[in-house]
């Protein structure tokens, strides 16, 4: 009987210590389970962190490029605008030169005629042209500075369409006149690759 009795009680502290393990035995598993939600939390918002970073990164490289266009295009019609002005500038001034030129000849015209016994109208005459001269080149070299080109003379050249604009036809003087560029009434002109101004010319027929 008495060892029937020291056995139960040892059954009974045997449990008694078992359930006490399985108490402190629970929080720990608790501790484990709430340890691997904090870990899958970081990662989702690590995960998060980096989408956002991207979509952060790929908005300013959109924003970037929008603005380098806009920089570009602005540039392109800024430049545009001041060439299409100074155009219009260069256009106007055309007929300017065309009255020295003419002015030119006139006065070369003049000093071929015989000026016996009339030396002084000869000299004011060369007097004038050299002022006229000198004006002339000084004009000439503003608007070469600013691209303006005059064309080479077209004469005895092929008809060029995108050169030239023909006026009139006369019959050639010469059988290899045919066809091409007999006389140069206006001169054509350049700004800088454009053509401003077609020369005016009469072909040959």
């Amino acid at each position: 009987m008495q060892e029937n009795e020291e056995t139960k009680k040892q059954e009974a502290e045997i449990n008694t210590e078992n359930q006490q393990e399985t108490q402190d035995a629970a929080p720990t598993e608790t501790i484990s389970e709430d340890s691997g939600l904090d870990t899958e939390q970081n990662t989702d918002s690590g995960q998060n962190t980096q989408k956002e970073l991207q979509e952060s990164k790929e908005k300013y490289l959109r924003l970037y490029a929008e603005f380098d266009n806009y920089r570009r295009r602005t540039t392109k019609e800024r430049a545009e605008l001041i060439k299409s002005a100074a155009e219009g500038l260069l256009k106007d001034l055309l007929p300017v030169v065309d009255d020295f030129e003419r002015a030119q000849k006139s006065m070369e015209e003049i000093l071929k005629i015989d000026m016996e016994g009339k030396e002084g109208l000869f000299k004011e005459v060369e007097i004038m042209k050299q002022g006229v001269q000198l004006i002339y080149n000084n004009l000439l070299k503003v608007l070469k500075q600013k691209g303006l080109t005059a064309m080479e003379s077209s004469i005895g050249k092929p008809f060029d369409v995108e050169l030239h604009e023909s006026i009139t036809q006369i019959p050639a003087p010469s059988e290899e006149l045919k066809g091409k560029i007999v006389d140069e009434i206006e001169k054509g002109y350049c700004l800088n690759d454009k053509v401003i101004r077609f020369a005016k010319v009469v072909l040959g027929s």
